[in-house]
């Protein structure tokens, strides 16, 4: 059994590369290659191999700090899976499209944030006798479905891109006699190359949670560390002269990279090639495991809400669900070491979101379920106005927030007419940085009556159409929803909505609300004068204007009951100015006048008590009446008992001890009938 053995020095540490040939595997296993890199003729030993199936597992540098755990990566690098089918394709493809080459290829990788961007620069020949009119753009499977965004513009040269306006058209393209593990987009070209003709093309392709984090999980000490893997060649269905490869790193930190021939760092860029010569699928797998602390803010759901008010305002509200999609968090936290040393006890942490907002922006505000958010700055320019959201807690790996922003905009600064319509020009990605949108709904409310509508998109998504009702709607506000996955801040340009709207559906609700006032006033004053009752002669009617009469009744004897105790209290008033001044002949005088007024106070009630005892409606409230009269009339036979005693005591010249006994019993009786009598009261005046 044969093997190659391999030791690289890279300053103190070693790396160990050992390379198992094919014929030398068990019958249905794939080899294990334990490699940092492979050579071409390596490559090509194993590449003849039928069913391959390769696993990389990585032993990290010997450190020195003599940590000696082995970080294994256990994880399949799947694109190698193509490796025998693209073996077998070199030479079918070589005659489909032989016309076209690519005699320049340059790539670069971005990976200073989770959204990886690979910018290449193709410089395609047609070396063919038959014209050309498209080419190929190549992913793997496993590669393209993170595909996020994808743009082909013209380059003319000397670093110099034509306009936006000229974007290439990129449809998917499913070739024949080519793979299912590889997706093809088809450039078109503005004209077609005939032979010997060349352009450049720039290719943008953005990518979405491509970055693996290794280890997955991290302490609140620990930094954050996430492997990349692609390939060096440019994987292409085209032979390809010379190309190189620039993967541009957050930091200079490096835990391990992929080695092959013409690799060198300078600084955070690691650059392999130029390569030349190489054929249709040609494929070199790289791996890089490094550091960054970059935020990891996946959003797993966005709804923008953008209603549109004829009035004067935009009004936009975005419900976010947002969750740290970097190593996740294991262990205690402990908020004094994260305040006190931030940089070291919480790196891989992220603590505020900059959310860039339109210009004029107003009435901005940011809450969450408890209520709003204080923690947040808005400053802004002509140009545009910044929002600085900051949750109330850290957001470590794994874990999770929702807020809710709202703000709103000026209606001239995005409300257009065109050709009988009005359209709305608005951006359709996140205004927060570097934010990965898994689910993006944008609902568009449109007012109320609004028809005939059209969406224009620069890229494709869901729509559909549902109604919203809200305050002064009749038939509902119709609302426009766009829906898309997997959105980057590349997806933020502006799409329109077209629609009509007359004029005089914006006095709909102004009428409304004068219509319903005028109404409920003038419903007021029918209901003020004008008598509703079905019939005068009704017994409902009659027994009502009985039961009033006998209130009115009552509320006499109660005013009567309330006289007669006020001359209680002049009588009680008299004999204080007795024992003061010793006139017995002006309390006698208030006596006389305190009898007069009882007796017309009696006759007066002797009808009020004979109508309650005569209406049927006074049945339950009459005894309590009674009882109330005759504790009063008693109290003021007690009061007078009292009055006289008093009065003869002081013309006999009795006082002192003997004058106390003699009132004393009147005076116990006194009392105790006035409670009663105001509580008696009391109770009436409730019915």
């Amino acid at each position: 059994m044969g093997f190659i053995t391999k030791k690289m020095h890279n300053g103190p540490s070693y790396i160990t590369e050992t390379i198992l040939p094919g014929p030398t595997r068990r019958r249905n296993r794939a080899p294990l290659i334990y490699a940092d890199c492979i050579t071409e003729s390596e490559r090509s030993n194993v590449r003849a191999e039928e069913d391959l199936s390769i696993y990389i597992q990585v032993v990290p540098c010997k450190r020195r700090t003599d940590r000696n755990e082995r970080l294994v990566m256990g994880f399949r690098f799947d694109l190698l899976l193509l490796f025998t089918t693209l073996v077998l394709l070199s030479t079918t493809t070589s005659t489909v499209l032989s016309g076209v080459i690519l005699s320049k290829v340059d790539r670069r990788i971005d990976l200073t944030s989770q959204i990886v961007r690979v910018t290449s620069t193709l410089k395609v020949e047609n070396a063919g006798p038959g014209p050309v009119s498209e080419v190929l753009l190549t992913f793997p499977e496993i590669q393209a479905k993170n595909l996020a965004y994808l743009k082909a513009t013209l380059n003319e040269g000397k670093g110099k891109v034509k306009n936006s306006g000229s974007n290439l058209p990129i449809n998917v393209a499913n070739p024949e006699e080519l793979p299912p593990s590889l997706v093809f987009h088809s450039v078109s070209l503005p004209k077609a190359l005939g032979e010997g003709d060349s352009l450049t093309i720039d290719v943008l392709a953005v990518f979405t949670h491509v970055l693996r984090p290794f280890p997955e999980e991290i302490t609140q000490a620990d930094i954050q560390l996430v492997l990349f893997q692609d390939t060096a060649h440019y994987l292409s269905p085209y032979a390809v002269k010379v190309q190189s490869l620039t993967v541009k790193l957050p930091k200079a930190r490096i835990e391990m990279y992929t080695k092959l021939e013409n690799t060198n760092i300078h600084g955070s860029d690691i650059k392999y090639g130029p390569y030349e010569n190489l054929p249709p699928f040609s494929y070199a797998p790289v791996v890089v495991h490094f550091e960054t602390n970059q935020p990891f803010a996946v959003a797993q759901e966005l709804v923008r809400e953008i209603e549109i008010s004829h009035w004067g305002n935009v009004q936009v509200t975005e419900h976010y669900n947002i969750v740290h999609g970097g190593a996740k968090s294991k262990g205690e936290f402990s908020r004094l070491d994260f305040q006190a040393r931030p940089h070291l006890r919480g790196a891989s942490a992220f603590r505020n979101l900059v959310a860039k907002l339109p210009p004029r922006a107003h009435s901005i505000y940011y809450r969450d379920e408890i209520g709003n958010i204080s923690t947040s700055n808005v400053w802004g320019d002509p140009k545009k106005t910044e929002l600085l959201i900051e949750p109330r807690y850290p957001l470590f790996g794994g874990w999770r927030t929702t807020f809710t922003i709202g703000y709103g905009l000026p209606l001239q600064d995005f409300l257009f007419g065109s050709e009988g319509k009005r359209f709305l020009n608005f951006s359709f990605g996140s205004p927060i940085n570097d934010l990965v949108t898994d689910n993006l709904i944008v609902k568009v409310v449109l007012p109320e009556g609004s028809d005939d509508i059209s969406i224009s998109t620069p890229f494709p998504v869901k729509q559909g159409q549902e109604t919203k009702i809200s305050h002064l709607d009749v038939a509902g506000r119709p609302v426009v929803v766009l829906e898309k996955t997997n959105v980057v801040p590349e997806h933020n340009q502006y799409f329109q909505v077209y629609y009509r709207f007359n004029k005089l559906s914006m006095l709909r609700e102004p009428f409304m609300l004068i219509s319903g006032f005028f109404i409920l006033f003038v419903s007021c004053i029918v209901y003020m004068h004008v008598d509703l009752s079905i019939s005068k002669s009704s017994a409902s009617y009659l027994a009502k204007l009985q039961w009033d009469e006998v209130r009115a009744t009552i509320q006499q004897v109660i005013s009567i009951i309330n006289q007669c105790l006020s001359k209680h209290e002049r009588l009680e008033a008299s004999l204080h100015d007795l024992s003061r001044t010793g006139d017995v002949q002006a309390c006698k005088t208030a006596r006389k006048t305190a009898d007069s007024l009882f007796k017309e106070y009696s006759k007066e009630l002797k009808p009020l008590l004979s109508f309650l005892q005569s209406s049927p409606q006074a049945t339950q409230i009459l005894p309590k009446v009674e009882e109330l009269v005759a504790k009063e009339k008693e109290l003021q036979e007690r009061l007078i008992a009292k009055h006289s005693t008093i009065v003869d005591c002081y013309e006999k010249k009795i006082g002192g001890r003997e004058l106390e006994n003699r009132v004393a019993s009147h005076q116990q009786k006194v009392v105790a009938l006035k409670q009663e009598v105001e509580d008696l009261l009391d109770y009436v005046e409730e019915i």
